[in-house]
């Protein structure tokens, strides 16, 4: 396969030289998402896309992009992409399954920890002088909440879902799990949705977004939450009904959240969670170590040298373009 191919942001890693010496390139600045209204000049010519989440890979780009024949994104999740335009037009979509599995699963459980114990709110206190000025402990000051004998809900029992697991049982938690699969893990007890929600002392969003878990987590299902519960969501901000959730922050219904992804990235400035004083945000890093983002750039360039070199990629989405 020969013609240019466009890389939305400069990468590196170990596959990046080969890549450089494959073909021509073309790198944007990463300074915004590639859309259909920000198409930079002679893309129109690139026969391969490399490309992230904040990328927007509609049917509109395809259109603008007549020459492509290969999409290679740096990440697990495609729900930025429109996987049925690409499957239409034979063109293979690579993913990067498998390397941010650790990454994401301790950073789950940096925010289900720093939720419960308050630490956010505890840096905030010192550092606005308010410890030194008000000088006082008492044996309510800062309470949290126990990990050790919680129940800890599971949504979804995925790679990270099971990591999630493994850590949860270290600090002595009950492990309860629901996923659409009914995979059964030693160890956690699979129940449904409801069950999860009602019993869960701690909640992990662990799920991929797709249409069917899109506002998985409404203001009827939050409502289900046990009182006094914790939610963390490192998956995708798009299934979590944000508003529903600042409801029930406000009310006390849920005691609080660990937030890495939102429905809208950027974060936008008048959140009503901006407001809470026991919302732990993160701006999405799940897998933001240095180990683990060169390890998702080397698959994302090794299912984009397969594709120049005319074979199927080794981590593709929709592998039946390769059929007869």
């Amino acid at each position: 396969m020969t013609g240019p191919v466009y890389v939305s942001a400069p990468l590196s890693g170990d596959r990046a030289a080969d890549f450089a010496a494959a073909c021509e390139l073309r790198t944007g600045d990463g300074s915004a998402g590639l859309s259909s209204d920000r198409l930079p000049p002679g893309i129109e010519e690139c026969v391969g896309l490399v490309c992230l989440l904040v990328d927007r890979v509609d049917r509109a780009l395809l259109d603008a992009m007549p020459a492509l024949r290969f999409v290679s994104s740096v990440s697990v999740g495609v729900d930025h992409v429109d996987v049925g335009a690409l499957t239409d037009r034979r063109i293979p979509l690579g993913h990067t399954p498998g390397v941010l599995v650790d990454a994401t699963a301790d950073t789950a459980f940096a925010l289900l920890l720093a939720a419960a114990r308050r630490v956010a709110e505890g840096d905030r206190f010192i550092r606005a002088g308010r410890w030194r000025a008000e000088g006082r402990w008492s044996p309510d000051f800062f309470l949290g909440r126990d990990l050790a004998g919680s129940t800890l809900g599971i949504i979804g029992l995925g790679d990270i879902g099971r990591a999630v697991a493994r850590r949860a049982a270290g600090f002595g938690m009950r492990v309860i799990a629901w996923t659409r699969s009914g995979r059964e893990v030693p160890g956690v007890q699979s129940v449904d949705l409801e069950t999860l929600l009602a019993r869960s002392d701690f909640v992990s969003v662990n799920v991929a977004l797709t249409e069917e878990t899109r506002n998985m987590l409404d203001a009827r299902r939050i409502a289900q939450m046990k009182p006094g519960a914790v939610l963390v969501n490192t998956a995708r901000g798009g299934i979590v009904d944000e508003a529903a959730l600042a409801d029930a922050l406000e009310s006390g219904h849920v005691y609080a959240a660990g937030l890495d992804v939102y429905e809208q990235e950027p974060l936008a400035t008048d959140s009503p969670l901006l407001d809470h004083p026991r919302v732990v945000l993160v701006p999405h890093i799940g897998s933001a170590t240095a180990r683990t983002r060169a390890a998702m750039v080397d698959l994302a360039l090794a299912n984009a040298l397969a594709a120049l070199g005319g074979e199927p990629m080794p981590h593709c989405v929709n592998p039946e373009v390769y059929g007869g």
